[in-house]
Parts: structure tokens; C-alpha cells; sequence
């Protein structure tokens, strides 16, 4: 039990609450095993739930008008997703899918407005957490579409960093298994334009690039691009 308390505790969206409503948190949460290529679910599914990761790797993605997919996001342990269906009665805007075996938390959206209707104070906290997380939210998208396909690339692979990061030798491995053209499509330019951008990275020392396994060598240079 002191073990998914831990779990619940470092997600940002419960990090404010005290030991008692962790508890009752804990109370409504179920812990699902997903194997690699599962669809946990798929845009445009009824909104139930929202998960936080224990272990493993989740792709968020949409598809686009043409049928390709988009990748909004890869999320590693201790990230949240699906939350903006909280508290809001909306099918899931992405797809969610698990790339590497997974141990997930889920918690269905009624039982959690079921528990909050006794717990005022709980419920102002996740509130107040998640307007933040909105908040941030869209002034990420505001900063995104200001700039270059060089403030956007950083941005993103640090994101992706603090999402999965694995340390070795004081330098982050980005083990992702994205191709180009996907990790293009996550920055949202085109695939000769991140090539040109990640070989400028390499060559100012801040990544090391092999195979589709990006290494950031220097996270301080890479965040002066910001």
C-alpha cells in the first residue's frame, strides 16, 4: 500500500494532497498491466478515465484529416495523461498507446467526482492544480507557434527528457524509437528541417545522435535555445 501511496504522491496532480486523501485516491485506483502494442484507448472513445504511469512508455496521438499519425506526446513513469477529461463529460481526444510494457493507474472520472463531493478541500486542490496545468499549457502553445523550428525542437526533447528521462554518465539517453519523420511530426515542422536542426545540436556539443537513440550531452546548452 506504502508503495502506490509513493506512486500517487509524485504525481503533480496529487502532490498538494496530505496522506488522508491519498488514501481515498488510492481507494478508487486500479492498477492495469498493459503489454507493448495495446491501445489503452482510441480518440474519440468515451472519456472515463485518466491514468498515471507506474512503468513502461504511453504514445498520445491523433490522426490527422489525411489518415497520418500525429504524435502529441510519449510519456514515461510518473506522468499523468487523459486528464482534461476530469470533470468534464468529452470523448478522448487522442489515442493512447502503450510502447513499451506498462503498469498504469487508472482512476474513472465518476468515482473521483463521487469522492469530492465529501471532500471540498480535495476537490479545490485538484482544481487549483489543474487550472495550472492549463494555464502552462497554453502558454506552451503560444510560445510554440511564435517560434523556430530550433526553440521547438529543444523544447520538445526536453520535454521528452523530464518525460523519460534514463540517466547514464551524467548525460540523458532518449531511447524512442521515433523515426524523423515522427519526431517531425511531434515539433511540428518538417522532416529535412529537424534533421538540419538536430545536426546543428550535434555539432554545438549539445546531443549525440545514434541510430534513432538521441543522448543530450549538455541539457544547459540545449535550454539556451529557449
Amino acid at each position: 500500500m506504502n508503495n502506490n501511496i509513493d506512486a500517487l504522491k509524485k504525481l503533480p496532480i496529487f502532490s498538494q494532497l496530505k496522506a488522508e486523501e491519498l488514501k481515498k485516491i488510492l481507494s478508487i485506483t486500479n492498477i492495469k498491466n498493459y503489454k507493448k502494442g495495446s491501445v489503452i484507448f482510441m480518440e474519440g472513445d468515451k472519456g472515463e478515465a485518466f491514468y498515471f504511469i507506474k512503468s513502461g512508455k504511453i504514445k498520445i496521438s491523433k490522426s490527422s484529416k489525411d489518415g497520418k499519425e500525429l504524435i502529441l506526446n510519449i510519456y514515461g513513469e510518473n506522468n499523468v495523461f487523459a486528464e482534461v477529461t476530469i470533470f468534464n463529460d468529452i470523448n478522448y481526444p487522442a489515442t493512447a498507446e502503450v510502447l513499451e510494457d506498462a503498469s498504469v493507474g487508472v482512476i474513472r472520472n465518476i468515482d473521483l467526482e463521487k469522492l469530492i463531493r465529501y471532500n471540498a478541500d480535495m476537490g479545490l486542490n485538484l482544481i487549483k492544480i489543474l487550472s495550472k496545468r492549463l494555464f502552462n499549457a497554453q502558454m506552451k502553445l503560444k510560445q510554440l507557434a511564435l517560434n523556430d523550428a530550433y526553440f521547438r525542437t529543444a523544447d520538445v526533447l526536453i520535454r521528452l527528457s523530464q518525460n523519460l528521462a534514463r540517466q547514464r554518465n551524467g548525460e540523458i539517453e532518449l531511447n524512442l524509437e521515433l523515426s524523423r519523420q515522427e519526431l517531425a511530426n511531434m515539433i511540428g515542422t518538417a522532416r529535412e528541417t529537424v534533421s538540419r536542426v538536430l545536426s546543428r545540436f550535434k555539432k554545438e556539443g549539445s546531443i549525440d545522435i545514434i541510430g534513432k537513440k538521441i543522448i543530450i550531452k549538455d541539457i544547459e546548452k540545449l535550454k539556451s535555445w529557449l
